[in-house]
């Protein structure tokens, strides 16, 4: 069962995207901050992280994140994908200069989540 770690505090959407991976057969820890996220990686790797881009003052630490776990070797071979709001679209070039391999639209991942991280996974 392929594995996706979910980096968010927003337990709501967090929830709805957990579900929505987890029906279409992926196995989904939530992560909500950094140390969660690392200790999460240290017991077991993943095949795709998920950050939550959306958050006021918190998605460039989310972007940070990502981008030290991937140069400490947390993440090699592990594609990103980040989500964020539409009103922000320099986030979306933030993360991609970052490393992230797909960052898409909040209501893009509502819709489509499931299908992206499959997409990701199977390179």
């Amino acid at each position: 069962m392929p594995r996706a770690l979910l980096f968010t505090r927003d337990l709501l959407f967090g929830s709805n995207v957990q579900g929505m991976l987890l029906a279409a057969g992926h196995e989904v820890e939530l992560a909500h901050d950094e140390d969660a996220l690392r200790e999460a990686l240290m017991r077991e790797p993943a095949q795709v992280v998920i950050a939550d881009l959306t958050e006021p003052d918190r998605e460039l630490e989310a972007v940070q994140s990502v981008r030290e776990l991937r140069e400490e070797g947390f993440l090699d071979g592990v594609p990103a994908l980040g989500y964020y709001s539409h009103v922000e679209p320099g986030v979306r070039e933030m993360a991609e200069a970052d490393g992230f391999q797909l960052v898409v639209p909040r209501s893009r991942m509502a819709r489509e989540g499931a299908e992206l991280v499959s997409q990701l996974i199977e390179g």
